[in-house]
C-alpha cells in the first residue's frame, strides 16, 4: 500500500490550495482517512478525517469552516481543499489510511496505518 500526497505549495496568507492524496494498493472506499500535520517545531497533528463510507468529516478546531476533506472513490484519492490559508498553516501535510476498514475516521494517529511521504506548505504573511 502506498499513499502519495502532493499539490503542497508557498501561498500569501488568504489564499488557496488543494492537497491530493492518491492511494495504491488498497480501495480507499472502505477505510477511514485522515490528514495531519507536522509544523517546524510540534509534534504531528490532527487536521482532518473522513469516514470509511465518504461521511462523517471530522476537522481540527483551528481548521474548521477553512478546510474541507473529500474523496474520489473512482480515482482512490483523498483531498484536503484549504482556503484562507494563514501562516500558522504552514507545516508539511500528511496523509494516512486506517489501520482497520469500515470505520469512523479518528484524531489520533494511532489508529492510522499507512502514512504518505508528506507535502510541503509553507504561508508567508
Amino acid at each position: 500500500v502506498q499513499l502519495q500526497a502532493s499539490g503542497g505549495g508557498l501561498m500569501q496568507t488568504g489564499g488557496s490550495l488543494r492537497l491530493s492524496c492518491a492511494t495504491s494498493g488498497r480501495s480507499i472506499s472502505s477505510y477511514a482517512m485522515g490528514w495531519f500535520r507536522q509544523g517546524p517545531s510540534n509534534e504531528r497533528e490532527f487536521v482532518a478525517s473522513i469516514g470509511w463510507n465518504g461521511v462523517g468529516q471530522d476537522y481540527a478546531d483551528s481548521v474548521k469552516g477553512r478546510f474541507t476533506i473529500s474523496r474520489d472513490t473512482a480515482k482512490n484519492t483523498i483531498y484536503l481543499q484549504m482556503n484562507n490559508l494563514k501562516p500558522e498553516d504552514t507545516a508539511v501535510y500528511y496523509c494516512a489510511l486506517d489501520r482497520m476498514d469500515h470505520r469512523s475516521g479518528s484524531k489520533s494517529r494511532l489508529e492510522y496505518y499507512y502514512w504518505g511521504q508528506g507535502t510541503e506548505v509553507t504561508v508567508s504573511s
